[in-house]
């Protein structure tokens, strides 16, 4: 399965802040955004991503990670020049995500839970079609929402409902088969002028190949898009960083305990940060890991 993090748009509802840096790359507790998502593709196992984000950006997002090799990972850039659409993403990817699966991470999603590894490389390992993440919201009337039958299959989807059928909101996070490409090409622009991610989530649905995996309790899901959900996510990260000593989406510990690299190459990683708390934490991860480095 190949990887893709959509990391473009605007940002606008972080204007002014947004005006100088993507929103990508803005701190959430203590590391950048981006983070997160990468560290959730790792988790389900995926090891070649690419990183799709402005041409103002990409210079930033390459300096941030490099080719990805110190994490064991490959990593590629593209350029998004303006925000068409969630699902312009696969027409921009086609080539790298080539003949395989590919799973799609919006960059401003943030996603945290003891067994999520477990449920997403399950479903990454048993992908039939199309496996989309549901969350159970207060308010489905904001979002896209889902509704699934008793066997776990999508049997409706309506983004942005008045009378919502079901209180799961789609998450940024898919899962699909290589199907997925050829079902972009053929979208048709919204009135917005854009290729709308739901489209592609009803064609699955309408050929009985969508699976609606509910995220419920246990898990945690943040959406990052606006000045107050990103306070509400750095307060969350760091509460629960200092309560239980634990790093949320260190993608260095995500590639040490995925097998992706070993306790050397993580000390070393930790070693560059030393002057960080973040830094120390790796170090000790790695020390961990092998008793001495």
């Amino acid at each position: 399965m190949k990887g893709i993090i959509l990391a473009g748009g605007t940002g606008s509802r972080l204007h002014p802040t947004t005006l100088a840096v993507s929103k990508q790359l803005l701190p959430v507790g203590d590391k950048p955004m981006i983070y997160y998502p990468l560290s959730v593709l790792m988790l389900a196992g995926v090891t070649d991503i690419l990183i799709i984000s402005t041409p103002h950006e990409l210079p930033r997002m390459r300096r941030l990670f490099g080719d990805g090799a110190q994490l064991g990972l490959r990593l590629a850039y593209a350029e998004q020049e303006k925000p068409r659409g969630i699902a312009e993403a696969f027409l921009i990817g086609a080539d790298h995500v080539g003949s395989d699966a590919v799973a799609l991470a919006l960059g401003d999603n943030i996603f945290h839970g003891s067994s999520f590894q477990g449920v997403l490389r399950k479903e990454a390992e048993e992908l039939d079609g199309c496996v989309l993440f549901g969350y159970p919201v207060k308010d489905p009337q904001r979002y896209g929402v889902g509704e699934a039958n008793a066997s776990g299959r999508l049997v409706s989807i309506e983004e942005k409902p008045v009378r919502p059928r079901s209180n799961r909101a789609i998450t940024g996070l898919y899962f699909y088969d290589n199907e997925v490409v050829d079902i972009a090409r053929r979208l048709r622009p919204s009135a917005r002028g854009e290729l709308e991610i739901t489209d592609i989530n009803r064609t699955y649905m309408e050929r009985g190949r969508a699976r609606l995996v509910d995220l419920g309790r246990g898990f945690a899901w943040l959406d990052t898009g606006t000045p107050e959900s990103l306070l509400q996510a750095s307060q969350y990260v760091s509460a629960l960083e200092e309560r239980q000593g634990i790093r949320i989406a260190c993608i260095e510990e995500v590639a040490l305990r995925m097998g992706f690299i070993n306790a050397q190459a993580c000390y070393e990683l930790g070693a560059r940060l030393s002057g960080s708390g973040y830094g120390q934490y790796v170090m000790a991860i790695a020390e961990e890991c092998t008793g001495r480095v």
